[in-house]
């Protein structure tokens, strides 16, 4: 009974719920048709305004369109009219370069006239021309031809004799004043210039605080000694002298190595072997650079800029050298020094000669020893470190080694002289001095003809007496030439050497 019950109230519940269903569609289906009706209603409000829409912006292209199209109608006529213009102008000119036209072949016409007619005259004046020339021929005897050549020879001669005077007249007139501005401008550049003079020897007494101190440096059995000169190349002298050791060697880099070195093992009191090749060894790097030091120090006093670095340190090296007792750091600072006074007189490249007569004895300070003149040898290492061809030349030639090719040559080589003919600035042996006369004496005495030779002004001027009946006055003059010329390549001497040669003509009578 009980499933009977639940059974019908489930049918119940069934049948309920389908008629509720059914209800519920047939509200959804309404629904349904009202927003479909809605949705169609409000659909076309919509394609209305749009087409509202469309319509108002159709009629604002269409305007803007017809805006642009009225503008470019206006711009059309003003281009219309400007071309219209432009071809009137254009037709102006046209008919007056026609005018012009027309006006220049009327003046062609008018100068082929004239020119026939020039034509016409010219041909009248050729042939009479001709005519008065053969009337000529006849009268003189002589062609065209040979009339030419005899006034051109006469031209040729008188010219060439004034042209003789004139440049004669030049030559004595340079000679004159050049000989006079030369000794102006070097009596001015010796004026100007003031150097100190300190002859340089071939030792140096180094000295000591006690006696005692010879028994370090002479070492047990001499050791010390000798290591000390082996290392330095420099013969020690001790000897009785108080308180000093002399150090001698003719090369002044190695003295003063030596000195150094000695200096700092005295200081130190350890003095031994493998003590002095350790202080020479160090000493040795401290002199290389102090000797870079002393060429950059002179390069900027000089002012001289773009030195190559080999350069600097063979200035530097030129300050423990000597030439004859002159120091040579010093003798290049002063031909540098004369040789800017004197480019400055004569308007030439001051910096150039300043740097030349610095560089000019380059050749004795070298590393190795080659047996070429320090002048070419200068020039060698001038060339290599790419110093410009004035110097090089200049440097190569103060000696007259090679050919000069500029006028900075001889200015290096007066300047050179100056500075090494000072009263003080250089000395010789006394028995290098004699040989140096006997020397210049002997080259005289080995001419023919030469009666007796004398050197005197301290070996400055060599006097040559001949015999009058073997030398003429002209051999005389060459035989001056040539002595001077083997003195040149034979001797080496300071300064300058005069020759002059004498012949006189002697009548001796007796009266009784």
């Amino acid at each position: 009974m009980e499933i009977s019950l639940i059974v019908t109230a489930v049918t119940s519940l069934i049948v309920g719920g389908a008629m509720v269903a059914l209800l519920l569609k047939k509200a959804i289906e309404r629904r349904g048709s009202h927003i479909i009706e809605q949705a169609k209603v409000n659909a076309e409000m919509v394609g209305k305004e749009k087409i509202l829409l469309a319509k108002e912006k159709f009629m604002q292209l269409k305007s803007d369109h017809e805006k642009v199209i009225a503008d470019r109608n206006k711009n059309t006529e003003e281009g219309e009219k400007k071309l219209a213009k432009e071809k009137e102008d254009l037709a102006h000119r046209e008919s007056g370069f026609q005018a012009k036209e027309d006006e220049i072949n009327a003046l062609k016409d008018t100068l082929t006239t004239q020119q026939k007619i020039v034509n016409k005259k010219q041909e009248d004046l050729d042939k009479y021309q001709k005519r008065s020339i053969e009337q000529l021929e006849v009268i003189s005897s002589l062609s065209v031809e040979s009339a030419k050549s005899e006034l051109i020879e006469a031209l040729k001669d008188e010219a060439k004799t004034e042209a003789m005077s004139l440049v004669q007249d030049i030559i004595e007139e340079a000679k004159m004043s050049a000989d006079q501005e030369a000794k102006k401008i070097v009596i001015q550049t010796i004026q100007r210039v003031g150097t100190e003079h300190a002859i340089e020897n071939s030792v140096t007494v180094f000295h000591i605080k006690s006696d005692e101190l010879k028994g370090k440096i002479i070492g047990r059995e001499g050791r010390n000694i000798r290591a000390l000169e082996a290392a330095t190349g420099v013969e020690i002298i001790v000897d009785d002298t108080p308180e000093a050791v002399i150090l001698s060697c003719y090369d002044p880099v190695r003295r003063e190595l030596c000195k150094i070195a000695l200096d700092i093992l005295v200081e130190d009191g350890r003095i031994h072997p493998a003590r002095i090749e350790e202080v020479v060894s160090k000493t040795k790097k401290k002199l290389e650079q102090e000797i870079i030091e002393t060429g950059k120090k002179t390069a900027i006093e000089l002012e001289i800029h773009g030195l190559h670095p080999e350069l600097i340190r063979m200035v530097g090296r030129m300050k423990y050298r000597s030439s004859y007792g002159q120091n040579l750091l010093q003798h290049s600072r002063e031909t540098a020094n004369l040789c800017a006074i004197m480019a400055t007189e004569l308007g030439l490249d001051v910096k150039m000669a300043k740097r030349a007569g610095l560089l000019h004895d380059i050749g004795k300070v070298p590393d190795d020893q080659p047996e070429i003149p320090h002048a070419i040898l200068g020039m060698k290492i001038a060339e290599k470190c790419k110093e410009k061809p004035e110097v090089c030349n200049a440097i190569g030639a103060h000696h007259d080694e090679i050919e000069m090719t500029g006028l900075l040559s001889p200015i290096i080589q007066v300047c050179d002289g100056i500075s090494g003919a000072r009263p003080g600035a250089r000395r010789e042996a006394s028995d290098q001095y004699i040989k140096r006369l006997k020397d210049l004496e002997e080259i005289a005495l080995a001419n023919k003809g030469v009666l007796s030779a004398y050197a005197i002004q301290a070996g400055r001027e060599l006097r040559v007496i001949v015999e009058s009946d073997k030398v003429s006055d002209k051999e005389s003059g060459e035989m001056a030439f040539a002595i001077s010329q083997k003195v040149q390549s034979d001797l080496t001497y300071p300064g300058q050497v005069t020759v002059t040669v004498i012949r006189e003509t002697r009548a001796v009578s007796i009266a009784k």
